[in-house]
């Protein structure tokens, strides 16, 4: 009979010597605090369970930290989801049920040996039924339970179509019973923590969940772009659904018409925000969970790739005691946490601010910011006629959307107000004719705007991998960078590393151009000249475009020459 490997993981305590706890472990690797470790340690005191498992479940670390912490002091290797053997070994005398029940996976078969991975690999209790059932030497390695259940799941896909049937045959109130009782079982639990717990590892700013006849697809927005993630069986994709709903406080009951919420949760030592918005789609609910991630987030104008004459003419449109700046760009341009880090920037100690916003994403301090609520008429418009009552100095609109709001935005500027607020237009001077085209006589323009800043993001390049090249004299002219770029200068190129996830790029910052409205800039305004005269009239006053801007971050090796013509390609100037 072949002997276990029992004392691999359960060494005898008169020979061994104890092993370092695991809370300790984390600490030392600057994972976890003492005091969330104490936290951690009166739940599982309370809750019972193992202390990986409770550290898991309050967000404190992530699994995959915890596995990687936890191997080597169990000395037992790690599995990694895409590790697993693509078929796996069928061994005489494992029920599924019991690999399920105990998250065992089997691995591989050499000889009178069996590799096994375990979610729990100290269990000495599996470790022995195991054996007894096999008849085989166990060697235990470590994986998370996720990998586990989906390595198990995979040749379950027969049992779809059964389970749709079951589907069909439930009315509408027990098939939203079904779902609760879906939602709230442990595998859908972990498996949406999981997938929340990823933006953190991958710097995403946006989870798509988007159903489709093979199942859901989960897919992640880092750095703009989209990249492709898991994809959830069919039969669970209702139940994830239903679980992030559950977590937003959303009806999961009505699926026919879009709705919004909010999840605010801790993963990884991170307090995250969620906005969630569903809408109905052919296959179920495609859901956006927009991430906020208050640690991250800086507001701060001098990080946030302003080039510093851009920057000095901004503070002193901010230093102004009234008139109207707008930030301008399409979603996701990162207008809002300009508008932020310019509140930030003023002294709220001095002076009375208040916001109107939809939704408020993040809390300033010494701020009154007011949540719009359009179900209850709490409007824009309305909002703002209150909060001229309230005596303040300075008012941030979260969104110019209709002309009744824009009028009110003129009006309090012109009665000695600063107003901040943000548009959906491509160009600073397509704000002019937006405003125009809301119902703003070009009168009131002039007299109440003071400037536009448009904004874009561009990523910028990896300092691990970026690589430096010579530029040939046709393309520098060919791109207007011969402006920028000294005889001989070198610029940089996107390579791609395990830093940066094989992109070539980390992170993002702006690029800006800044429209003043001066007093030749009125007049031509006056005139009802087009935003393209306007444009290049501002131009011609020394105002950067944003693909000049553009340019010049590509000048000074914060970005690539590709980049700036992906963000840019419509503002290009021949």
């Amino acid at each position: 009979m072949a002997t276990s490997p029992l004392t691999d993981s359960t060494p005898s305590t008169a020979t061994a010597e104890p092993r370092p706890r695991l809370g300790q472990l984390l600490v030392q690797a600057g994972k976890l605090t003492e005091r969330d470790l104490e936290r951690a340690l009166t739940v599982q005191q309370e809750l019972g369970g193992l202390l990986g498992s409770v550290i898991a479940r309050l967000g404190l670390v992530s699994e995959l930290d915890i596995a990687r912490t936890l191997a080597p002091q169990l000395g037992v290797p790690l599995v990694a989801g895409d590790d697993f053997p693509d078929l796996l070994p069928e061994v005489e005398g494992l029920l599924p049920e019991f690999l399920r029940a105990h998250a065992v996976c089997p691995l591989a078969l050499e000889g009178d040996a069996l590799h096994v991975a375990m979610a729990v690999p100290q269990d000495a209790f599996v470790l022995k039924a195991l054996h007894l059932v096999t008849g085989r030497s166990i060697h235990p390695a470590l994986a998370l339970e996720v990998d586990i259940a989906k390595a198990l799941a995979e040749p379950e896909a027969e049992d779809e179509a059964a389970q749709d049937d079951l589907y069909d045959d439930l009315d509408g109130g027990d098939f939203i019973e079904h779902l609760k009782d879906l939602a709230s079982e442990a595998p859908v639990i972990r498996l949406v923590n999981a997938i929340i717990a990823r933006v953190i590892e991958l710097r995403a700013s946006d989870i798509h969940l988007e159903p489709f006849d093979d199942g859901l697809h989960v897919r992640y927005r880092v750095d703009g772009v989209i990249h492709q993630g898991e994809l959830v069986p069919a039969r669970l994709a209702a139940a994830v659904g239903s679980r992030v709903k559950l977590l937003a406080h959303l009806d999961i009951a009505e699926r026919r018409l879009p709705q919004d919420g909010r999840i605010k949760t801790r993963v990884k030592g991170h307090e995250l925000d969620l906005r969630v918005s569903t809408v109905p789609t052919v296959y179920g609910e495609s859901i956006v969970l927009r991430v906020l991630d208050r640690a991250s987030v800086r507001l701060d104008l001098a990080t946030m790739g302003f080039e510093p004459d851009t920057l000095a003419r901004f503070r002193e449109l901010l230093a102004r005691p009234h008139g109207i700046l707008l930030a301008t760009g399409p979603t996701g341009s990162g207008k809002t946490t300009t508008l932020y880090a310019a509140l930030a920037s003023i002294d709220a100690q001095a002076n009375k601010i208040i916001t109107v916003e939809d939704p408020v994403e993040y809390q300033l301090e010494g701020i009154n910011q007011i949540q719009v609520h359009p179900q209850i008429d709490l409007t824009f418009a309305n909002a703002l006629r209150s909060i001229l009552r309230q005596d303040p100095d300075i008012i941030m609109i979260g969104e110019m959307r209709d002309g009744e709001t824009a009028q009110i935005a003129v009006q309090s500027a012109l009665t000695g107000h600063l107003v901040l607020s943000t548009l959906h237009t491509n160009t600073a001077a397509g704000a002019i004719t937006r405003m125009q085209d809301m119902g703003v006589e070009s009168y009131l323009i002039t007299s109440s705007v003071n400037g536009v800043l448009a904004q874009r993001l561009v990523r910028t390049l990896c300092a691990q991998c970026r690589q430096a090249y010579q530029p040939d004299q046709a393309l520098l002219q060919r791109t207007g960078l011969a402006r920028f770029v000294q005889p001989g200068q070198s610029i940089y190129r996107a390579v791609g590393c395990t830093a940066c996830g094989q992109t070539g790029y980390r992170g993002r910052t702006g690029i800006h151009e800044l429209f003043l409205l001066d007093e030749a800039m009125r007049r031509a305004i006056l005139e009802g000249q087009d935003a393209n005269s306007l444009h290049q009239l501002a131009r011609q006053a020394g105002m950067h475009s944003l693909h000049e801007d553009g340019l010049r971050k590509v000048a000074a090796g914060v970005t690539a020459l590709d980049e700036v013509a992906r963000v840019t390609q419509d503002q290009q100037e021949a």
